[in-house]
C-alpha cells in the first residue's frame, strides 16, 4: 500500500477571487501530515482538492506518481472522514460499516470480514447491532472512521473530525486516531486549526495562512525554529510573546537592541535598517523570575492562573508591554507584586518588519 502525494503549484479560484496561490508539497507514503492554521486559511479546501472534492484551478496533483487532476474521486483510493459523521440513522452500525463495500458489489464473506476487521481495530465490536442514536460522540466518530477503514484506501483524509465532541473526548480520539496510524501505516492528512492536535499528532506539520504555506517541518522544528512570526506566534500554547523592539542608537555595532527599555546585546550583528522596526519573541517558558541569563525589567503581575503543575503568570509594565510567563509548579505569585525577570539569550527570536525570522 503506498500513498505518497505531490502538489505542484496547486491553485483554486472562485471566479475572479484566488483561495490556494500556487501551492508545492510533497508528502510521502506512511506519513502522518497535519493541515493546520487559522479559519479561511484553505486547508480544507486544499484537503478537498486531494480527495477530488473539488476542482482544481492550477497546478497537477500526483499519487503514487501519477498525475489524478480529472480522475474522480472514487478512483483515487482515497477515504475521507468530515466533522459531521453522516451516519444513517435507520442502520445498524454493522450496516453503517458495511453499505459502502455492498454497493460496490463486494461479496458477504469479504464484506463480514472487513467490517469485523475494523470493528475490532476501533474496538467497537459490541456495538455493531446498535444504531447510532444509541451511541456517544466519540463511538459515533469511531464508526465514521471504521466506514473509512473497510474501503482499505492508500490514503485517509481528516477534516477537523473532532470538533464537535468535549475535550476530554479529544485527547481520547486523539490518542485514538495517532494509534490507528501506527498500526495501519497509511498515509493521512488530518485537517485541523488547533495546533495542540497539529503539535501532539504529526509527522509533518504544514502551516497556511491566506491559502499560502508559511512553513513545513517536524512539530519540534516549527516549535524551536519557527522561519517567520506568523508560525512562532500560531505554534505553541499559550502563544510566544512578542515586544517591540529597535537597534540601539548608542552602539555603532549594530548588536544591541532596546525593549521594553532594556538595552540586550546579541551574539551578532543585524543586517536590518537602523529605524526599521524588530519584534522581540520570548516563549512564555523561557522566561524565568530573576535567577541568571539577561535582565528583561521589573514587571508588575496582573493575573496567576494556579493550574497545580504550572502556574501561569501575566504580567505587564505601565508603558503597555505585556508578557505570559509559565512557571513549574505551584508558585506563591500575588497580583500587584513587582517581579523581576530574566531569560536564557539562546531563547530569544526575532523578527524583522516584514515578520521573517533575522
Amino acid at each position: 500500500m503506498a500513498g505518497s502525494i505531490v502538489l505542484e503549484n496547486i491553485v483554486k479560484r472562485f471566479g475572479a477571487l484566488t483561495i490556494i496561490h500556487g501551492i508545492d508539497l510533497q508528502i510521502e507514503a506512511g506519513e502522518f501530515v497535519v493541515f493546520v492554521g487559522p479559519s479561511g486559511c484553505g486547508k480544507s479546501t486544499l484537503l478537498r482538492m486531494i480527495a477530488g472534492l473539488e476542482e482544481i484551478s492550477g497546478g497537477e496533483l500526483h499519487i503514487d506518481g501519477e498525475r489524478v487532476n480529472e480522475t474522480a474521486a472514487s478512483k483515487r483510493g482515497i477515504a475521507m472522514v468530515f466533522q459531521s459523521y453522516a451516519l444513517y440513522p435507520h442502520m445498524s452500525v454493522y450496516k453503517n460499516l458495511a453499505f459502502g463495500l455492498e454497493t460496490a458489489g463486494y461479496r458477504k464473506q469479504e464484506v463480514q470480514t472487513r467490517v469485523n476487521r475494523a470493528a475490532e481495530t476501533l474496538q467497537i465490536t459490541a456495538l455493531l447491532d446498535r444504531k447510532p442514536k444509541a451511541l456517544s460522540g466519540g463511538q459515533r466518530q469511531r464508526v465514521a472512521i471504521g466506514r473509512a477503514i473497510v474501503r482499505e484506501p492508500r490514503i485517509f483524509l481528516f477534516d477537523e473530525p473532532l470538533s464537535n465532541l468535549d475535550a476530554e473526548l479529544r485527547v481520547q480520539m486523539r490518542v485514538e486516531i495517532a494509534k490507528l496510524h501506527q498500526t495501519l501505516g497509511s498515509t493521512m492528512i488530518y485537517v485541523t486549526h488547533d495546533q495542540v492536535e497539529a503539535m501532539t499528532m504529526a509527522d509533518k506539520i504544514v502551516v497556511l495562512r491566506e491559502g499560502r504555506i508559511m512553513q513545513v517541518g517536524r512539530p519540534l522544528d516549527l516549535y524551536n525554529n519557527p522561519a517567520n512570526q506568523f508560525v512562532a506566534g500560531f505554534i505553541g500554547s499559550p502563544k510566544m510573546n512578542f515586544l517591540d523592539a529597535r537597534l540601539s542608537e548608542k552602539d555603532s555595532s549594530r548588536r544591541t537592541i532596546e525593549v521594553a527599555g532594556q538595552e540586550i546585546v546579541l551574539d551578532r550583528a543585524l543586517s536590518t535598517k537602523d529605524d526599521a522596526p524588530l519584534s522581540f519573541g520570548l516563549r512564555p517558558e523561557h522566561l524565568s523570575i530573576a535567577g541568571g541569563g539577561v535582565s528583561l525589567g521589573t514587571w508588575i503581575v496582573q493575573l496567576v492562573e494556579h493550574l497545580g503543575g504550572s502556574t501561569v503568570v501575566y504580567a505587564g509594565k505601565q508603558s503597555g508591554e505585556s508578557v505570559t510567563l509559565v512557571l513549574d509548579g505551584q508558585r506563591g505569585v500575588r497580583i500587584g507584586e513587582s517581579i523581576p525577570l530574566g531569560f536564557d539569550p539562546s531563547s530569544l527570536h526575532l523578527f524583522g518588519a516584514d515578520g521573517q525570522r533575522l
